[in-house]
This record gives C-alpha cells, structure tokens and sequence, in this order.
C-alpha cells in the first residue's frame, strides 16, 4: 500500500512559504519549504502532499509541497556537506553538523524542557535578559525549523540567542544529529548561558500514555542530565483543555516524571506575570484557546522561564 498521499497541483498564488495551490480544480493552501524545494512561483507544476489536511488535523490544514517540477530539480545541496538529515527518506539532504569534537563535562548550565512549542515563549519571554538563552528543536512536532513564526520572532527581538535543530528536526541556523549533541554544542561551543528544548509546532499524539510527541521531554531530560545540566522541566497544565487527561497537570508530564532516571526540577507556577506576557505580543494562545481560556497553561510556561532565569543567575 502506497502510504504517500501525492497529487499534482499548479501554484496560483505564492504568499513567502504560503502557497495557494490548484488541485483537481480546487484551491488549495499549501506550505513549501524553499530549503528543500527551492523558490515556487506562481503556474510552477508542483507535487503536493494532502495527508495531513485529507485527515483534517488540527495543525495540518494545509497541503506540503513535496516537490516543484517546473524549477526544483537542480538543486545541488549545501557544499562539502555530508551528513544526512532524513536519511534514506525521499526528503534525504546532507548538512553541516553543529556538535563539538570534543566532550566537555559537565556543562552545568541550566536547560528547561518544555513539552508543547506553544511554551517556547513564554520560557523565553519570562527569563528575557537574563543571559543568551538558545532554543533546541526537537522531535515530536513539525520538523523544518522555518516552519515556526514564533521562532523567527523571539530571535529578531533577542528573546532567543540562537536555534538549532536536533534530531529529525532540520534547517535552523545549525543542525545537530542528536539532542545531547545540539544542547553540548549550544551550551559550550555557542557560547549559550541557558537552553531551552522543545518539539517544533503541533504535536503527535493517539491519546495514550506513551504514544505522544511530549515524550521527547524524556530524552531532553535525560540529555541535559547526562551533560550535568541543571535540569527545568517545564509542566504542561491546562485548566481550559476539554480532555481530562490534560486537567491540571497533564499526563504527559506525569508520564515523564514516572520513567525519568534522575530526579528533575518542576517549575510550578506561582505569582507569574500573565497580563505582561500577554500584552507582549507574543502568540497567546494554544490549540485554539486563548489565555484567558486557559490561563494554567501559560502560567506554567511563565514558571519555567522564571526558574530558568533564577537557574543561570
């Protein structure tokens, strides 16, 4: 059974990354993601794949151009490059490790592992101006670091220091083959004071207890651990979600903190600073509730930038 779900499209409007593409007659949104594409303009012949928005997921709603067929056959890859991101996988692309040659130990420097994008910048936000805080992409959501608006904006405003993809993840400033790798190189050879990991944009999930995009917490936890990290773990708590299973503190933070190896520090919320952090202009909302709908979930985001700040000192 083929498992792609491939059609042919013509682009009919072209938005940076957003494309509007012909379909079978209809029009549809779609994304591309020039690093792997190349540029798209519009009456390109694409290839598009409709998976995500045939199931009508919620953070699918749009087409992904899978390749461009008038203008993206020429790519030749990044120069010298020769470790594969998405390897053995049509999307296979070679880049330029970020990791470091040699093992410094420990780092002892904090990192705050968060479970959901959606808490990247309220962490950020919360320990601005307390040192060069970077940003570890994970596994567990969308894997093109271009992907994420809220990424893009927390560097220009100098809320983040830098950001590296580790993992399946690819194209942030550096890519990193593993996250341990990634957190090492950011925390000695980037010169960061803090980090902060976190899977990109929307999450995988089958409602069960381990079949979920949060469960990459783990290995960031256990990452920062081995580096001698002090080591954040950044709850996911909802008092507006519908799903019992995500009241209160969440189970996929109760998961985590059953099977990590080594005790780890909760950032519990308290006295946090939510009007500011809405008032900031950065996004406020999470699958589609805003944080007066849920005000529990920012207000632990908030915590773990709070202790994170406390943490680098």
């Amino acid at each position: 059974m083929q498992r792609l779900a491939l059609r042919r499209g013509t682009v009919v409007a072209v938005d940076g990354a957003r494309l509007t593409v012909d379909v079978d007659g209809a029009e549809r949104p779609a994304v591309a993601y020039e690093e792997l594409t190349g540029p798209n303009e519009v009456g390109d012949e694409v290839v598009v794949n409709v998976a995500a928005r045939e199931l009508a997921l919620g953070s699918g709603g749009f087409d992904i151009v899978h390749v461009n067929l008038t203008r993206g056959l020429a790519g030749s890859g990044i120069e010298g490059a020769h470790v594969m991101k998405l390897n053995y996988t049509p999307l296979q692309h070679a880049v330029e490790p970020i990791e470091a040659e040699e093992l410094e130990l420990p780092v002892a420097k904090p990192v705050a592992v968060c479970f959901l994008h959606a808490q990247l910048p309220c962490v950020a936000w919360a320990a601005r101006g307390r040192g060069r805080i970077g940003y570890v992409q994970t596994g567990g959501g969308a894997l093109p670091g271009s992907h994420s608006r809220v990424v893009r904006e927390l560097l220009e405003r100098d809320l983040l220091a830098g950001h590296v993809c580790a993992g399946p993840a690819f194209g942030g400033e550096h890519d990193a083959i593993t996250t341990v790798g990634g957190l090492h190189a950011g925390l000695t050879k980037l010169g960061w004071d803090a980090a902060i990991t976190a899977p990109g944009p929307g999450i995988l999930g089958s409602a069960t207890a381990l079949g979920h995009g949060g469960m990459e917490a783990l290995d960031s936890a256990h990452a920062a651990l081995a580096l001698g990290c002090r080591t954040i773990l950044v709850p996911r708590m909802s008092s507006g979600d519908a799903r019992a299973r995500h009241w209160g503190v969440s189970h996929h933070t109760r998961t985590v903190l059953d099977l990590v190896l080594k005790p780890v520090e909760v950032a519990a919320p308290g006295d946090e600073d939510l009007a500011g952090y809405t008032g900031s202009g950065l996004p406020a909302t999470t699958m589609g509730r805003s944080a007066e709908e849920d005000p529990t979930f920012f207000m632990a985001g908030l915590a773990g930038g709070r202790v994170l700040a406390q943490a680098i000192g």
